[in-house]
């Protein structure tokens, strides 16, 4: 069964480099908070073009304390989509905030401006946008002039677009501040978990640092509320150094594919997304059908496997039962009774992408 991410086929092809990388901390025997989380911080915050990176230990810490150190508090109203697997709504339920739930453009599958700037209108005290998919948020920068103008910070979500740039800038560069994730399928993933902070406001800098350790201000001085042991070790920092100068070639790879999916796979019951430039660098190859369970399990029979991003809307989840009844957001709606993802990672070769297309495009509906 050809799966949606081979990360074997990943570590194989930079065995040599990860072992020398790992075998470097061991040696050294400085596993937390040491030079290789130093070092890939300042490489991946010069790569971004954003004044300082903090790494912590997974994506979801990374928004929940970005959150926080933004001055986002208990019952604040947090704006946020909620086709994006619930990771945004889980930190800001953590902190006590309360998710305002924007609906999502059907091309780009994240917000659009004017439902950030609803949200604003609504009193939203921070907008989390996700760049979803692999896709950047093409209106992400006037997004950012609107918040600030109106004294809101905005939260970009990287976690699915590490390189996706917009008018030659990097997304994570945008707003108050970014967050990160490096788990192992992302475009930028670690052997394990880990996450990061980016920004350039050295104030929200320094408090991430504060609240990813205790909430020291100094060594066993705890003066900062809400904070935790959220850090990133020095071997996954080791091996993000090690990916992060072939992230441009792999998403150039990844897009290469996502092309030729959208360019061959021609099925009249199968919408695929528009691919090519600078600005998609497909870390998961999305299309719609209106028969999309049929569609998985002939896939499935043909050896190809699936996967569905994401199933259940936010305000959907069991969690939230009876809060979120009145809620309507069709665009959000449609794409979780319709998305599919399809394989797509780099190290992908030409006979498994005709596979793919084969498949998709063998099918009897």
């Amino acid at each position: 069964m050809l799966q949606i991410n081979n990360l074997a086929d990943r570590i194989v092809a930079r065995k040599d480099d990860i072992q020398t990388a790992v075998q470097r901390v061991l040696t050294r025997g400085w596993l937390v908070l040491g030079p290789e989380v130093k070092q890939f911080e300042q490489s991946f915050a010069e790569y971004l073009g954003a004044g300082d990176c903090v790494g912590v230990a997974n994506g979801t810490d990374a928004i929940e304390l970005a959150l926080k150190a933004l001055g986002v508090g208990p019952g604040d109203l947090v704006a946020t989509v909620a086709n994006a697997g619930m990771y945004t709504t889980t930190s800001i339920l953590a902190i006590g905030a309360r998710p305002y739930f924007m609906d999502v453009d059907m091309k780009t599958r994240g917000a659009s401006l004017q439902g950030v700037v609803q949200a604003v209108a609504a009193g939203a005290k921070c907008v989390v946008v996700t760049h979803l998919y692999g896709q950047a948020i093409p209106e992400i920068a006037a997004m950012q002039e609107h918040c600030t103008r109106q004294g809101v910070p905005l939260l970009e979500d990287c976690a699915q677009a590490h390189g996706a740039r917009v008018d030659g800038k990097c997304v994570g560069s945008f707003g108050a501040a970014a967050s990160f994730s490096f788990y192992p399928t992302k475009n930028l993933g670690a052997l394990g978990d880990g996450g990061a902070v980016a920004t350039s406001d050295p104030a929200v800098a320094q408090r991430v640092r504060e609240l990813r350790q205790y909430g020291w201000t100094s060594k066993y001085c705890v003066e900062i509320p809400g904070a935790r042991n959220s850090r990133l070790d020095e071997l996954q920092a080791a091996v993000l150094s090690v990916f992060l100068p072939r992230l441009d070639e792999d998403n150039a790879r990844r897009r290469e594919i996502a092309t030729r999916y959208s360019r061959e796979i021609t099925h009249p019951l199968v919408l695929t997304p528009e691919t090519g430039g600078a600005d998609y660098v497909a870390h998961l190859y999305i299309v719609r059908s209106p028969q999309r369970d049929a569609l998985r399990e002939h896939l499935r029979a043909s050896g190809v496997g699936t996967d569905i991003h994401y199933p259940i809307p936010d305000y959907r989840q069991p969690l939230l039962s009876g809060r979120y009844g009145e809620t309507r957001l069709p665009n959000t709606e449609l794409l979780a009774a319709e998305v599919l993802t399809l394989p797509c990672y780099p190290e992908m070769t030409e006979q498994q992408v005709e596979m793919v297309v084969a498949a998709v495009q063998g099918w009897s509906a």
